[in-house]
């Protein structure tokens, strides 16, 4: 048995450690089996600077989700509802048409519950010329055990960094324990990437960019983050605070969190990270709470 038909019999990749028979047809908690299915693969231009540059970023979108956020932006797709099933050898070749396209990255989002396959994917297309960063672009919500096996294929992490309380977690993404999973995940990841490198261009090629979505109601929390992450991490990691939480048209969310986060709320926790001495940092400006930035999930370069 490989690593893959392993890890796939009785799943324990994401903290679920749901131990479902994946590799023979049954659903992980993910929304998953074994097979990849990917909803779109095409070049993004709206990450952060360091990460889209010019060219834009060969942006994988796998489908499946190991969290249950209810605010999810892209729940077409997490919830298994969107995309095609695509081989390994194939996902190879999508890596170094992106890279012919002249993609600065390769950018996995979501690739939480398919790590062992995009690892053989990576090694493949390494094989065959695949030479730009691979970015491992998640929700946070990781084991290090299986972020050690990845080390080998991933030059940057990209995590998000949503909670620090219990009970937040657990009422908008039915993951109580998520801060300490994330906690350390994240020292797993820094471990790896122990400081951001960038090109001759300005274009991140190793390191660890951690994301924060201020959510409406939650400044104190999302202040309480920043603060964790700047004292353990300081200028080892890049920060991105963002303003872009958008409540979706037709989706029944809780009440405190069904509207868009106001200017207000944004400068408070924007004001507050500069007082901690912030400085490498990326602000969002304008607006960016727009469906209009969500991709169309259609099947693109698959």
């Amino acid at each position: 048995m490989n690593r893959i038909e392993e890890a796939m019999h009785a799943c324990r990749l994401c903290p679920r450690m749901c131990g479902a028979d994946r590799l023979h047809g049954k659903i992980g908690y993910c929304g998953e089996k074994a097979a990849i299915v990917a909803a779109r693969a095409a070049l993004h231009r709206w990450e952060e600077p360091c990460i889209s540059g010019t060219g834009g970023s060969g942006t994988v979108f796998l489908s499946g989700c190991t969290l249950r956020c209810v605010f999810c932006q892209n729940r077409e797709i997490a919830a298994g509802h969107s995309g095609r099933e695509i081989s390994l050898d194939r996902l190879a070749e999508i890596f170094l048409e992106l890279q012919e396209k002249g993609a600065h990255n390769i950018n996995l989002v979501t690739p939480t519950h398919y790590s062992v396959c995009l690892a053989e994917a990576l090694k493949k297309a390494r094989t065959n010329g695949l030479t730009i960063p691979v970015i491992y672009n998640t929700s946070g919500y990781e084991r290090p055990e299986i972020l050690r096996e990845m080390e080998p294929y991933i030059d940057i992490y990209m995590p998000d960094f949503k909670y620090i309380d219990t009970e937040t977690a657990a009422k908008y993404s039915h993951a109580a324990d998520y801060f300490e999973v994330a906690k350390a995940a994240l020292a797993e990841m820094v471990h790896q990437q122990p400081q951001p490198i960038w090109d001759e261009n300005g274009m991140l090629t190793k390191g660890v960019l951690v994301r924060h979505l201020v959510l409406p109601g939650h400044t104190g929390e999302s202040i309480r983050i920043l603060q964790y992450l700047h004292e353990i991490y300081g200028e080892s990691i890049i920060l991105s605070i963002m303003n872009q939480y958008t409540p979706l048209e037709g989706v029944e969310l809780p009440r405190e969190i069904s509207r868009k986060l106001t200017r207000g709320e944004y400068k408070r926790v924007v004001n507050a990270a500069c007082r901690m001495g912030i400085t490498q940092a990326y602000i969002q400006e304008g607006e960016t709470a727009k469906e209009s930035f969500i991709p169309p999930f259609s099947g693109e370069g698959l």
